[in-house]
């Protein structure tokens, strides 16, 4: 069985899936937002982050100094490209597994009419 087109590895993990998932919900979304919406750790988060960030996938902007400082992220156009087509590798993968036809049901062998 052959990888589907699209099928990302980067993004595959669970955890990156999940980020990207919520990512590409919204427009620009809150580090602690996110963090807490899929209950990660800072540092988990961070490092999630970082590796979609050398991939071009996100784009994260920090503004404020101090306690005040606040770090939102976004999805990249090719963040999102990629994503689209991982959900659709995704399906297809699924899609091959599906039956074509419904299953009979079960014969029970208990006889009705009588």
């Amino acid at each position: 069985m052959s990888t589907p087109s699209g099928f990302d590895e980067l993004i595959h993990p669970a955890t990156r899936l999940s980020v990207v998932a919520l990512l590409a919900a919204t427009e620009w979304a809150d580090f602690a937002f996110v963090r807490d919406s899929l209950s990660l750790s800072d540092s988990a988060l961070s490092k999630q982050l970082h590796t979609l960030e050398a991939a071009g996938y996100l784009e994260i902007h920090k503004e404020g100094g101090g306690r005040n400082r606040r770090t939102k992220v976004r999805l990249t156009g090719r963040g999102r490209t990629a994503f689209e087509g991982h959900v659709a590798a995704l399906r297809a993968i699924v899609d091959r597994a599906a039956p074509t036809t419904a299953p009979a049901p079960p014969h029970t062998g208990a006889r009705t009419g009588r």
